[in-house]
């Protein structure tokens, strides 16, 4: 081949990886333009004041709004009997949120020039920050106790998923009252079969609170996940039930939602909902059937809420607990949701 093809050769390669460079760059900078734009067929989503307070007109669903416009992200809230109402928005961002009793929790990405740096912060009633803390990672689970005194949340320090083995978890609890944070509650003793474990691959994840002392847990060690009941004064982690992820107690503390691996389900989508009775550990699976990678919310004692993917990223759908009916649509474009009163 004579030099001057190969020259032309190369310019017209050169010339074709700029336009598709510069397509790339032009189609990413119109996505995020488009981001900050309400889209038609879209929630309506307006600011306003939003109050973590028990509400006297009735209950509130509050959420993170992932609809495109100047208000993704930020915390919002609809009436509880009108889920896909116009959204009062906030004006605080958050990645994960959860609230009770006039305390809120906020897991917020920090953008810098290099990196993302995250933390955990701690709100009032009127969504004003408290205090914050560093987080080691990305955001994945956050609850406030039913009283308001502790918040908890966890983050991925390596990895960015629950589904492969190739992830290590941090979760920690503070107490508001005091401020006393328990930073890596892999520091609490875990009790295996009745016995201490003396393993050193423990991850601990997705906290849901009985009270100011008790709440459940997952732990997970050699490739096997557990139901945990934590003691705060005890320090203790002790295993109650195999293979269940994400627990959620229900508001009567009798029963424990969760994301079960199912055998047989794709290694990259295990996950289907069921819910487990802590007297008699009877499981009993939802007639939601897709996959389920999120901490369940119980919207009463027999009702649960979760989120599925959806156009804007995330939706909210709804499942009665006892595994009758079948699922249905609460509100698009939303997640990590709250109910007050």
């Amino acid at each position: 081949m004579p030099n001057r093809t190969r020259v032309i050769i190369l310019l017209v390669a050169v010339l074709l990886l700029g336009a598709v460079g510069t397509g790339a760059v032009l189609y990413a900078a119109d996505r995020t333009s488009r981001r900050d734009q309400a889209q038609p067929g879209g929630p309506s989503v307006e600011p306003g004041a939003v109050s973590l307070d028990a509400p006297s007109g009735g209950r509130r669903l509050l959420f993170r709004n992932m609809a495109w416009g100047p208000h993704r992200d930020e915390i919002t809230t609809v009436p509880a009997d009108h889920p896909d109402g116009p959204r009062t928005a906030s004006g605080v961002q958050c990645l994960r949120f959860h609230a009770a009793a006039g305390t809120g929790i906020c897991l917020q990405a920090q953008h810098g020039a290099l990196e993302d740096t995250y933390r955990a912060v701690v709100l009032d009633d009127h969504l004003r920050e408290r205090r914050s803390f560093p987080a080691a990672g990305i955001p994945t689970r956050s609850r406030v106790s039913p009283s308001g005194h502790l918040a908890a949340w966890t983050v991925f320090v390596s990895g960015d998923s629950y589904a492969g083995s190739d992830f290590s978890t941090r979760t920690s609890i503070v107490d508001v009252r005091d401020w006393n944070l328990r930073e890596n509650l892999e520091d609490l003793a875990v009790i295996l079969d009745g016995h201490p474990s003396q393993a050193h691959d423990i991850n601990i994840w997705g906290v849901t609170f009985a009270d100011d002392n008790t709440f459940y847990a997952t732990v997970a060690s050699a490739g096997q996940t557990h139901l945990v009941r934590g003691d705060l004064t005890a320090r203790t982690l002790t295993a109650l039930h195999d293979n269940v992820e994400c627990p959620s107690l229900s508001p009567d503390g009798t029963r424990v939602a969760y994301k079960k691996r199912v055998p047989g389900l794709p290694a990259d989508s295990p996950w289907r909902l069921y819910v487990l009775d802590l007297a008699t550990m009877t499981e009993t699976a939802t007639a939601e059937q897709r996959e389920i990678d999120d901490q369940a919310l119980w919207s009463g004692d027999g009702t649960l809420v979760y989120a599925l993917p959806g156009d804007y990223g995330a939706d909210l759908w709804t499942v009665p607990a006892d595994g009758s009916g079948s699922p249905r649509a609460l509100t698009k474009a939303a997640v990590a949701p709250a109910y007050l009163g």
